[in-house]
Order: structure tokens, then sequence, then C-alpha cells
């Protein structure tokens, strides 16, 4: 782990603690702030309670309005959904910041049921694709066809033209079908035959895949793990909520039916698009931005990792700590919104050295790790 988190590149360890002073001075003339060490954060986690910093995007009725129907998604999807609370919030923030989710965990812990459940509370369109070894890029983008009737060339849209297409073990498919994801993922866009095709707003790309079935799998290539927002994984549930399980079954629920779980529309596109563009506003002070830049640089220098987390990475986590804060109620992003999401946004986008995984690490528990080195803003 660096021993020195707010470190510059080419810094010398000794250097940083003589340079505090002078530092804190460039600040005021727009360098980048100095987390030091020894200050501490500490505002109510709820933020309720806490006082507003001078600069703060000031909530109105309609954002209060907005985040009442985007919670109550969570009420809803729990009607097919037990558990996974944390996994219905993550694809909550990925719609928000129309990020896209990779969903990772064992067969049978409802991956592709809570996707399906989260697109008939908000009202989205949904088409959901199972990758395997033969799916052609054209069975997912769509492709060009001869219209006997007309004499003429017509395009025939893929299942990509919908509001959230869930591509169900997509480690499956090989590189080729994977990557005919990646401008559509990364553009918003489809290109077939030289003619480039808009998606429609909110897009968002819920992949599924399985982490114990590695023989016939095709891993996801660094570049392809990059353009997902989060990394969520699903885990087994334990017995109180396996339980509830077993009871909503035996009480009739079929997951293949879910109009019958009572799953209610709470919101729609626009309003998620309004919500969206009212969480990008959020306020994000200098110190906080200087507390996400020294986690990002940590993950560079941190000895048991061979890759850290690109730029691209750096600011998908601002605008995910937006979101989060906007959802909990305040115009202003807290570390604890930065600390609470790191997880989920930099699993997937960091790899451990080949020494490391010999040794067991872990990549959350690194991750941790690196967290806890990094000083806190006041």
């Amino acid at each position: 782990m660096p021993g020195q988190p707010g470190q510059q590149p080419g810094q010398q360890p000794g250097q940083q603690h003589g340079q505090h002073g002078q530092q804190g001075q460039q600040g005021q003339q727009g360098q980048a702030p100095v987390n030091h060490p020894g200050q501490q954060f500490a505002p109510p986690r709820d933020g309720v309670s806490a006082p507003p910093p001078a600069e703060s995007l000031v909530l109105t009725e309609e954002d209060a309005r907005l985040r009442e129907v985007l919670l109550q998604v969570r009420a809803e999807t729990g009607k097919a959904v037990v558990g996974q609370t944390q996994a219905v919030e993550g694809i909550l923030l990925a719609l928000l910041v129309q990020g896209h989710v990779l969903l990772e965990g064992v067969p049978g812990v409802a991956k592709t049921l809570l996707v399906r459940a989260v697109a008939q509370s908000l009202d989205l369109g949904s088409q959901r694709v199972q990758f395997t070894p033969d799916l052609m890029p054209g069975d997912v983008t769509g492709s060009v066809v001869y219209n006997a009737k007309s004499g003429d060339f017509t395009f025939r849209e893929g299942p990509v033209f919908t509001n959230l297409l869930i591509a169900d073990e997509i480690n499956r498919t090989p590189p080729k079908t994977q990557s005919a994801l990646l401008e559509a993922m990364e553009e918003r866009q489809v290109t077939v035959d030289g003619d480039s095709r808009r998606l429609a707003p909110p897009f968002l790309v819920a992949a599924t895949q399985n982490p114990i079935e590695y023989e016939g799998t095709y891993p996801l290539p660094e570049a392809q793990l990059d353009r997902f927002l989060f990394k969520l994984v699903l885990g087994l549930p334990d017995r109180d909520t396996e339980y509830s399980i077993l009871t909503r079954h035996a009480q009739g629920f079929d997951s293949h039916h879910l109009q019958r779980a009572g799953i209610q529309r709470v919101a729609g596109p626009d309003e998620l698009l309004r919500a969206g563009a009212r969480a990008a506003q959020v306020h994000c002070s200098p110190e906080v931005i200087a507390y996400i830049v020294d986690i990002v640089q940590a993950t560079r220098q941190a000895p048991s990792l061979a890759l850290g987390v690109s730029p691209r990475g750096a600011t998908r986590l601002l605008g995910a700590a937006q979101a989060k804060a906007w959802l909990s109620g305040r115009g202003y992003i807290t570390p604890d919104d930065v600390k609470s999401l790191v997880a989920m946004t930099f699993r997937h986008r960091i790899a451990l050295r080949p020494e490391a995984q010999m040794e067991g690490a872990d990549i959350d528990r690194v991750l941790a790790s690196i967290v806890d080195s990094v000083n806190v803003p006041r």
C-alpha cells in the first residue's frame, strides 16, 4: 500500500511534508488542495443535520418529488427480489448517470430478475439477449436485410435498440460479438454498413456473468470492462432471506410472470432523465475532488496491483457520487459518498499482480486498504 497517498508522481516521500504550507497557499491560487494528515471529515451519514457548504445545489420541490418516486423503485423491486438492496441502489445510480452495470454472481441469485423488476417499475423498454458462442454481432446490433416486396434493403433493428439491454452471460460469447457492444455502450449509437443510428436515451446495458464456470467462456477485455460504471457482486442469501424467498414461492410467486407480483410503475424515462440532469449539477468541492484523485493515484502506486484506475474511472466515480448525494437529498458530495462507491466502481478496473493472487489477495480488501490509507478531507 502506498505510504503517501497524496504524494505526486515523481515526488520524493520526504518532500511532501515539507511542502504542506506552500501547497496550501497554492491551493488558493487554483492548485489542487492537499488533504493534510490528521484531518477528519465526519458528517452524519444521512447528511440531514449537517450544514450544507457555502456552495451547494439548491434542491427544489421538483427534486424532492423525483427523489421520492425513484426511491419507490426499491420497494417495487422488493416485490420480486428479496434482499440485494445494494444491487438495486447500484442500478438506480447507474440509470441516473446513464452508466452500465456488470452483475456477477453464481446461477440462481436473481441477477436477471432484478434487472427486469427495475425496468418494469420504471416503465423502461427492455430486451434480453442470451449470449452464446455462436451469437453474431448482427444478432445484437441489427442488420440490413433485403425486402423482396419493396425491392430495397432495409435496416432491421436488433435488441440493442431499447432502454435497458439485459446481456445474459456476456462472457460466453466470442470477443467479436462482445466488441459489437462497445460502440453502443460508449457512443450510444450503432453503425451498420457505414450508417450510424442513435440509441434513444436512457440506455443502459446490464450484463451478467458467472464467476465459477470458466470452460467455454471468453473473459471480457479491459477495454470493455472499463465501459461499465459498476461491477455489482450478488452474493448468496443468508438464512432469513432465503426463508423469505421460499415462502414467496410457496405462496405462488412465479419469476416468469412479474405482472402477478404487483410491481407498479412509479416513474418513466422522462422523470429519469430529469433526475439525472439534476444529479449532474450536484456540487463537488475542490477538497473532495482532491480526495478522489488521491484514491485513484494510490491505486496506481499500490504494490499488489498491476493495473490502477484510469482517468475514465475517476470521472465515473465523481458522477456516481453526485447521483448518490442527490438521491440522499443533498446538493453536495461528502467523502462518505465517495467511499461507499469505490468498490463497485473500481473492482473491475484494477488487476492484481500474479504474486498477490498467489498469496490470496482479494480485490475488494485491497481497495478497502487503499481507501483507509488516504487522508479524508475536512
